[in-house]
């Protein structure tokens, strides 16, 4: 006698899965068993659950796969979406079968504790909290299911990491600068240069359109609107250019019809690339990265005096005030700041680093004058 199926049940590489539609809604799911016992329980579970629901509004429990399942089909147009799916393929490891009304810092333990182990830093583990947290405060405030009821009752406190380990800004000197650059290949030194003056981030340096750039007769300058999607607080950005950062520019001009940066004749994809690792490492600054020419710009910006209001508009913080409506008098307050750190003449406030090779150094030259005393 041929062995009865179980409809809504499949067997995909030795474990059994859920494959139902129920009230015209379908479920996919992992059982996460290979014993066909057990799945049928588990899918006899999902039935009643889905019948309380109808008839008495109960919530039914829902695994934290399908709510990662469901953020990645309708965010799927979201710029970071790709690490965001890299996030859950870890979490997914260790809470995919957990119930929602489940997950809580104790659920989560294990995932922590593997993550540690394998040398990530604490920042990159509270990335992947934090798309939890996004997931979690949409089952709570907007995913409802046919009864009207939200897919989880009260968000869970989800305790973030902290290891010690969060690296501090590199800002580098003038002279570090200048002994860099002078190494880069033509290609990479421009960018940089244009990025050191700027605050730019690396995509929004190798992103860079030429449609972007908007002419200001008054100012007899131009500006880039960045557009949202390339910004990292999904918010359109105004980047105002130093004489330095426009002389890069204008230096591009030509080169692509559609980029500003390129290399060969194609788009820049990155700027943390081999020329940048080897080079630093030649000139002894291997503790450099492309981030920190970002930090360098805020710090000049600081020593230089420019306001912190102005410093987070130049840099493109996420402060609540943004607008890409600056009026042209903004507009020339902001360009008057970044001409303060155009050059080594304009920005000669010592940084600490300075002073403190600065009085290194003199203390040698006393060492060495009572030598020869």
């Amino acid at each position: 006698m041929q062995k009865r199926r179980t409809t809504g049940l499949r067997q995909i590489k030795g474990i059994w899965h859920i494959d139902k539609t129920i009230n015209g809604q379908r479920f996919c799911q992992s059982c996460g068993t290979s014993e066909k016992q057990e799945a049928e329980e588990m899918l006899a579970r999902l039935i009643d659950q889905q019948r309380k629901a109808r008839l008495f509004g109960e919530r039914p429990d829902r695994i934290f796969r399908v709510a990662a399942t469901k953020y990645l089909e309708d965010y799927c147009h979201k710029k970071s979406i790709g690490c965001d799916a890299n996030d859950l393929i870890k979490l997914d490891e260790f809470i995919g079968d957990v119930y929602l009304k489940d997950i809580h810092n104790g659920t989560l333990e294990k995932f922590i504790k593997a993550r540690k182990k394998d040398g990530v830093k604490s920042g990159t583990v509270n990335r992947s909290l934090a798309v939890l947290k996004i997931i979690l405060n949409l089952c709570v405030n907007e995913w409802r299911d046919q009864q009207g009821l939200t897919w989880l009752e009260t968000i869970p406190k989800i305790s973030n990491v902290d290891w010690k380990d969060k690296r501090k800004p590199r800002p580098i000197s003038w002279s570090e600068q200048n002994k860099l650059f002078s190494k880069l290949p033509e290609h990479l030194r421009e960018a940089c240069l244009y990025k050191v003056n700027t605050g730019c981030r690396e995509q929004e340096v190798c992103q860079l359109q030429w449609d972007w750039e908007v002419q200001i007769p008054e100012l007899k300058t131009s500006v880039f609107i960045l557009p949202e999607w390339v910004t990292k607080n999904g918010k359109e950005r105004v980047v105002v250019l130093n004489s330095t950062a426009m002389a890069v520019i204008n230096r591009q001009r030509g080169k692509h019809e559609e980029r500003v940066f390129t290399y060969q004749g194609k788009p820049l994809a990155g700027l943390n690339e081999g020329a940048w690792q080897r080079h630093r490492k030649k000139v002894g600054l291997s503790d450099v990265r492309i981030h920190d020419l970002r930090h360098t710009t805020g710090r000049r910006l600081r020593a230089a005096g420019v306001p912190k209001e102005t410093r987070s508009d130049i840099l493109g913080h996420d402060n609540g005030d943004m607008t890409s409506h600056y009026s042209i008098a903004e507009i020339d307050e902001l360009i008057e700041a970044v001409e303060k750190i155009a050059d080594e003449s304009t920005s000669a406030t010592p940084t600490l680093n300075s002073l403190r090779n600065d009085q290194s150094r003199k203390n040698h030259e006393d060492i060495k004058k009572e030598l020869t005393i």
